[in-house]
């Protein structure tokens, strides 16, 4: 799955914050976070820990790893709980 886009198009805070999705802003990249979607998988937690630490507030620090990492590891989310935007 995409993490930058729904349904084909391109994401962005104001679209990801008014469907209940929560900002984890890094230096690089933005990632963002749907609890009321997320189907508990774990492929954030198994792909980077450093980034994604459930048992850590706030558990998702964007800048614990590169920027391409994070984009491939919110890649791995099938639920679609996890979207990002990377900064320019």
């Amino acid at each position: 799955m995409d993490g930058s886009k729904f349904d084909r198009e391109p994401v962005n805070e104001e679209g990801l914050l008014a469907q209940g999705y929560r900002k984890y802003q890094g230096e690089g990249i933005d990632i963002y976070y749907n609890k009321d979607i997320c189907a508990h998988i774990g492929n954030c937690v198994r792909g980077n820990p450093e980034i994604f630490e459930v048992g850590r507030r706030p558990w998702i620090i964007p800048d614990n790893g590169s920027v391409g990492n994070a984009s491939y590891v919110v890649d791995t989310c099938p639920s679609g709980a996890l979207k990002y935007v990377i900064k320019k």
